[in-house]
């Protein structure tokens, strides 16, 4: 008897051992009110997976994964989780809320928390262009403030990985050298790129026909441009159906419509390709790796427009896009 009641504790105490013992695995699970898809995918580099959400919007998975930050998607909607072995998170999202903040809670939650609250922060601060029309007092003084928003946000965080907070404070010095460089070029936009000065030229872009163009052959014209790449062409593409609108209301209107691609010359193929499977029209003209157009307006990012008047000279270096109702309005304010 004793001999069994011995035995039984020893089998009692390893499975107690098996139950404190750390899981080599997250499990994830939650609910997405009004979900935007049958699916979420978990994915970096090495890993990828998907996981099923049920029709009331819930779904449960494991993951064994490396520790370290992962995209999650939802449709086309995205996200950034850390997620570590041991993990038992949670996640809640209502895609109805204007804001679209992603909670959580579990083991886990506490970080991944963060990273939502930063994502908001983020945004705020990316749609924030009046930011970079300030002066530079005010702009420094917000600067920090956006710098003390970011401190409050990490001190929040407490049971995480030391290299993650150090990599958190690392990306949080190269955003405010980011704020910093496209405040600079925005001043210089303001200066030398102001309304009324005369526009930088490009000359002799192959035009979709084979031929070539130059700004001043469009003399006489308001001279609507669009900078952007063929390889890169999401965000471009999501402008296409408002530009085509635009060229045929404006059909007839003394205005150009001007698309120049900046790619490379091995993306050559691509922007012929993507005229034709879009069906753009207006003027396409390709810069044949020329940046000298491109760096004279200060272009960083793709893409960017540019409205030039009928004697050549800048009327906006940074034009609304055509998706933008204001860009109607700056076209009614020139009578066109």
């Amino acid at each position: 008897m004793k001999k069994l009641v011995y035995a039984l504790s020893i089998a009692f105490i390893i499975a107690s051992c098996k139950d404190d013992a750390p899981k080599n695995y997250v499990t994830f699970s939650g609910k997405i009110t009004d979900k935007n898809s049958d699916s979420l995918i978990v994915t970096s580099q090495k890993y990828h997976k998907r996981i099923s959400v049920n029709s009331d919007g819930t779904f449960s998975d494991t993951l064994k994964i490396e520790t370290g930050k992962y995209r999650l998607f939802d449709g086309r909607k995205r996200t950034t989780i850390y997620l570590e072995n041991g993990y038992d998170l949670k996640l809640s999202l209502d895609t109805k809320d204007p804001k679209k903040i992603i909670t959580y809670t579990g083991i886990g939650a506490e970080v991944n928390n963060y990273l939502s609250e930063k994502a908001i922060l983020d945004k705020e601060i990316i749609m924030n262009s009046a930011l970079f029309d300030l002066d530079k007092e005010a702009f420094d003084q917000k600067i920090k403030e956006i710098d003390n928003s970011y401190i409050a946000l990490i001190d929040k965080i407490k049971n995480v990985d030391s290299t993650f907070v150090k990599n958190q404070n690392r990306s949080i010095e190269q955003q405010k050298k980011y704020l910093l460089r496209k405040y600079e070029d925005k001043q210089y936009i303001n200066t030398f790129l102001a309304k009324g000065k005369a526009s930088p030229k490009f000359v002799d872009y192959e035009n979709s026909n084979g031929k070539k163009t130059s700004l001043d052959d469009l003399k006489g014209k308001y001279v609507y441009i669009g900078i952007w790449t063929a390889r890169r062409s999401a965000s471009y593409k999501t402008e296409i159906p408002y530009l085509k609108v635009l060229q045929k209301e404006y059909q007839g209107k003394n205005i150009a419509f001007v698309s120049i691609s900046i790619d490379s010359q091995n993306d050559y193929n691509t922007w012929k390709q993507v005229i034709a499977d879009e069906k753009l029209g207006g003027i396409q003209l390709y810069a044949k790796e020329d940046i000298s157009f491109k760096d004279a307006y200060k272009v960083k990012g793709t893409p960017r427009f540019i409205l030039i008047d009928l004697k050549g000279n800048i009327v906006s270096a940074d034009a609304p896009r055509p998706s933008s109702n204001s860009l109607k309005e700056l076209f009614a304010s020139l009578k066109l």
